[in-house]
């Protein structure tokens, strides 16, 4: 199974915290739509704020089943739509992650296409700047570089070295099985209390 596969069935929250690392983006960074959910290696994206030129040259050379990460200094513009939404879906493009305005956001959500961004605007853009993809962006606070792994749901947006993309997700299995244990015994009438009591005493009892 890809580490893909394996990202889909952990939430946001559980590969932040299972990684140990600085992983989650701003929480300004939001899904354009209920329900989206966004997962695939990045193809990284620079542009520039108020145009959007280096999107329209992204979608034809990114990879299918790769998310763009773009970066437009948190600009409020309309960055992306319904048209290029339509271009990257042919394309195979698994969604998009801009820290930067989009628009057209029923038009978006009615494709089904998974869009992540810092706000919504309806302002315009020009052509001009044709942008420079595959180097490393900065978008939400973090550095993404190209072949990170980017997940994406209704918490927030991590994404996840690609070198340490394997360790990350072997411990995310690990902490979900501990959270199933710990939800098991709340419904047997423990209380939380009572279950990190225990815990602790057992990890004093193993030094």
């Amino acid at each position: 199974m890809s580490s893909n596969d394996l990202a889909r069935g952990h939430s946001s929250a559980t590969l932040s915290e299972a990684s140990g690392l600085f992983v989650a983006l701003s929480p300004q960074i939001r899904s354009l739509w209920a329900g989206a959910r966004l997962c695939g290696p990045a193809f990284t994206v620079q542009g520039a704020g108020g145009d959007n030129l280096a999107l329209h040259h992204a979608v034809p050379q990114a990879p299918p089943g790769s998310v763009l990460v773009a970066d437009v200094g948190g600009a409020r513009f309309g960055h992306w739509g319904e048209i290029l939404t339509v271009a990257a879906q042919q394309r195979g493009i698994a969604g998009l992650l801009i820290d930067g305005g989009v628009r057209d956001a029923a038009e978006t959500a009615a494709l089904g296409f998974p869009v992540f961004s810092r706000n919504n605007a309806i302002l315009g853009t020009r052509k001009d700047f044709r942008g420079v993809l595959g180097r490393p962006v900065k978008v939400g606070g973090v550095t993404v570089n190209p072949g990170d792994l980017v997940v994406g749901d209704v918490d927030g947006v991590v994404a996840l070295p690609a070198s340490d993309t394997e360790r990350i997700l072997d411990r995310a299995v690990a902490r979900v099985t501990h959270e199933n244990e710990l939800m098991k015994r709340l419904r047997e009438g423990r209380s939380t209390l009572d279950l990190y009591n225990d815990f602790e005493t057992a990890g004093r009892c193993h030094r």
